[in-house]
């Protein structure tokens, strides 16, 4: 799932140049979208790997995976997060294969330890090719972090250690921080990955029983399929999607929901508190994140990052800050993600639309 609006990190994102080309890591080649499809590669056919994204960034979905078969690229016409786009790559899939499993995942990840993660996805796969559940892959938290949905298991606290796929109780999307601490401390929450298994009829079936503006998606597909009018038909059936995640249109409502418990590295870069923490190996003795050089005085817990590796910050009497320096734009901001979010809501760029 290689969607987003472009400005989750703007000024390095843009309208033009969404998340998942991001590298990630600094002065590394090859973006997130292209690490998520090697990762993958290792134990799935590249010809049964899809990428969904829109029909703009299209183009540079194709530069970035020359490899990636030109029917396998899914343009959407709008974006709609991840419910309608996950039952437009299951029509695909059922064209393929109606006997399918399908592994969901977003392109913008950090994943380490690739062998044990694909070991991970393979042994989750079995549950799923022999049980009509709809899985998804929870992280152990390491804290109340309130950038993450939580999932709370049933068993109580003693199954959360247990290893084995488990039934889901409750999904909560990004709690306050109070919140947080109690899921934390209560021993029943894993994080929400956001990477889903499932047989690809039973994500059909559910999205089916709970999502009926996508009814239409998934009973007219296989008459235009493959026309000129596969096109139009599917503008319409966007046209009238809400747009809702995968999570809240389906997980919270299903009785179908399970969780397999992970153990490999795992990092969703949602915000920029998220990113100054992976990106932790660039941190100085002030704790100053950079790609480049920083000379501080009374400075530190700043994200200092620029196109030029051999930019110099010099800072003084600043601490916690982003200061982001693209070609076009320098960005100075608190590096608090709500006062980041409520700056952005509100930056118009009226007659500026070159810096979008």
């Amino acid at each position: 799932m290689a969607g987003g609006s472009g400005n989750g990190f703007w000024p390095i994102t843009r309208e033009s140049f969404p998340q998942f080309l991001l590298r990630p890591r600094p002065n590394q080649e090859g973006s997130f979208l292209r690490s998520t499809f090697l990762r993958f590669a290792e134990f799935v056919p590249k010809e049964n790997i899809f990428v969904v994204t829109l029909s703009r960034f299209a183009l540079l979905v194709r530069k970035e995976l020359p490899e990636l078969p030109q029917e396998n690229l899914l343009e959407e016409p709008f974006g709609r997060k991840t419910a309608p786009c996950i039952a437009y790559a299951a029509c695909k899939v059922r064209e393929r294969d109606p006997e399918a499993i399908m592994i969901a995942t977003p392109a913008d990840h950090i994943i380490s330890e690739g062998p044990l993660f694909a070991e991970t996805l393979l042994s989750a796969a079995e549950y799923v090719d022999q049980e009509d559940i709809l899985m998804t892959l929870g992280i152990h938290p390491t804290g109340p972090k309130t950038d993450y949905g939580y999932i709370q298991i049933q068993g109580g606290p003693e199954a959360r250690h247990s290893g084995t796929a488990m039934p889901v109780k409750t999904f909560t999307e990004k709690p306050d921080a109070s919140l947080a601490e109690v899921f934390f401390q209560s021993g029943e929450f894993f994080w929400n990955s956001g990477i889903f298994l499932w047989r690809n009829e039973t994500i059909i079936s559910e999205i089916r029983k709970h999502v009926p503006y996508l009814v239409p998606l998934l009973d007219g597909w296989g008459a235009v399929a493959g026309t000129e009018k596969e096109e139009a038909f599917l503008a319409r059936c966007y046209a009238d999607c809400e747009k809702e995640s995968i999570d809240y249109a389906v997980m919270e409502k299903t009785d179908r929901a399970w969780l397999y418990p992970v153990r490999f590295g795992w990092a969703d870069l949602g915000s920029w508190d998220a990113l100054y923490d992976s990106f932790s190996y660039l941190k100085d003795e002030e704790g100053n994140v950079s790609n480049a050089r920083v000379y501080g005085q009374d400075a530190s817990g700043n994200i200092a990052l620029s196109h030029r590796g051999d930019k110099l910050f010099a800072v003084k009497g600043l601490s916690d800050y982003m200061l982001i320096d693209s070609p076009d734009v320098l960005l100075v901001c608190p590096r608090d993600d709500q006062q980041y979010r409520d700056f952005m809501a509100g930056l118009t760029l009226l007659g500026q639309d070159k810096y979008r």
